[in-house]
């Protein structure tokens, strides 16, 4: 068959097909036939294995590098501008000061510097003075300064505890001043509003004597319970035992003549008040504290709930009672140590200890509250003692 030459084929069921009425089947198919083309291959001309497939550019790697540093760097620049440093409130983002120095005054007293900047009281602006006497309290602060990281943390008072005590001590330590004077000292500028400091602070401790920790003992266990679900010893034998010893010597040496009463022994949720004799006493025992050590005993006071345990603490670390301490009595009952930091804070949280012994801790509360108590006991005491303690 040559180019386009036509073929008839005939079909014998064509008519069977009309009889059907079924659709014809057509007799004639064209056909085109078209000339092949073989393939020409290319001839061999090198022999070994293939050749490897296209790797990328080694600058396209260095580009997108490139590119992401471009972006960052236009990142940080808006960030810049949106910060501008001419806005109010930046400076105090940063640390203006190096290193923390500390230094003596000519009264012999401590002061403060940050490089040559001293640390100045937020409220009257005076420098701050450390006594001869705390060189362990200055150099507390000075650790203070050093560890915040901006001017702006110097704000918040729980960053630098022992800065704010200090000044407190060292405001009424000038107020004090200036009333044995009965004249303004040049460099106290207290306002007027505050002139009532020692007057404030005995006014707000002399309350905690009615409902003080160490007085408010649990109720005695049924006699009548069942015996083998009774914890031995009880809460109130802890207690009573834990108290006597420091009722003893606060009522023998710090207020001869004293009854302290417990708060709780009538049965009733209202703490009893305590003998106006006795709160006479320990107002006027109050008022006749040197600055420091009330600043000191205000701070226990508030941390343990507890106006005995800061007056024991008082005297046992406190510049003005060498006198009234033992040396041959001061680990009795506190296993042959002084009445320090840990047997205040063991005394003041007894009922906490004694019911997380039993029912177990809260993870993240008792161990926070229980480290924190300390850390203001540990301020009290820095604050309370000094060289001759």
């Amino acid at each position: 068959m040559n180019g386009s030459t036509k073929v008839a084929l005939y079909c014998p069921s064509r008519l069977t097909c009309q009889k059907r009425r079924l659709p014809a089947i057509p007799t004639r198919r064209h056909l085109h036939p078209t000339q092949s083309a073989s393939a020409n291959p290319l001839p061999i001309t090198q022999a070994g294995p293939p050749p490897t497939a296209p790797l990328p550019a080694a600058s396209q790697h260095g580009e997108r590098v490139e590119r992401r540093r471009r972006q960052a760097e236009l990142i940080n620049r808006g960030q810049q501008m949106r910060t501008n440093e001419s806005k109010p409130g930046n400076a105090m983002k940063k640390r203006f000061w190096k290193n923390v120095h500390v230094q003596t005054n000519q009264d012999g007293a401590y002061t403060l510097h940050l490089d040559s900047r001293p640390v100045r009281n937020p409220q009257t602006k005076v420098p701050l003075a450390i006594p001869a006497s705390k060189p362990q309290l200055a150099t507390a602060i000075a650790l203070e300064w050093d560890l915040l990281p901006s001017a702006q943390a110097a704000l918040r008072a729980h960053l630098i505890p022992l800065t704010s005590i200090a000044a407190r001590a060292y405001d009424l330590a000038l107020q004090d001043a200036a009333a044995a004077t009965s004249s303004p000292s040049p460099e106290s500028s207290i306002p007027q509003s505050s002139r009532t400091i020692r007057d404030d602070i005995i006014q707000t401790l002399l309350p905690y004597l009615d409902t003080d920790t160490l007085l408010c003992w649990a109720p005695p266990p049924p006699k009548d319970g069942d015996s083998t679900l009774q914890v031995r010893p009880s809460l109130r034998e802890l207690q009573v035992d834990t108290a006597e010893p420091i009722i003893a010597f606060l009522t023998s040496r710090i207020w001869p003549g004293v009854h302290l009463n417990p708060g709780l022994d009538s049965g009733s949720i209202i703490p009893a008040q305590q003998p106006s004799e006795t709160r006479d006493i320990v107002r006027g025992w109050m008022a006749g504290l040197s600055a420091w050590e009330l600043v000191g005993l205000e701070r226990a006071v508030l941390a343990g709930k507890s106006l005995c345990i800061g007056a024991r603490l008082l005297c046992e670390w406190g510049e003005s009672f060498a006198d009234v301490r033992d040396p041959l009595s001061n680990g009795e009952g506190y296993g042959g140590k002084r009445f320090g930091i840990e047997a205040a804070a063991h005394t003041c949280s007894l009922e906490v200890a004694w019911q997380t012994g039993r029912w177990g801790e809260v993870e993240d509360t008792h161990d926070v509250e229980k480290e924190d108590l300390r850390r203001q006991f540990g301020s009290a005491v820095l604050v309370m003692s000094g060289t001759s303690s």
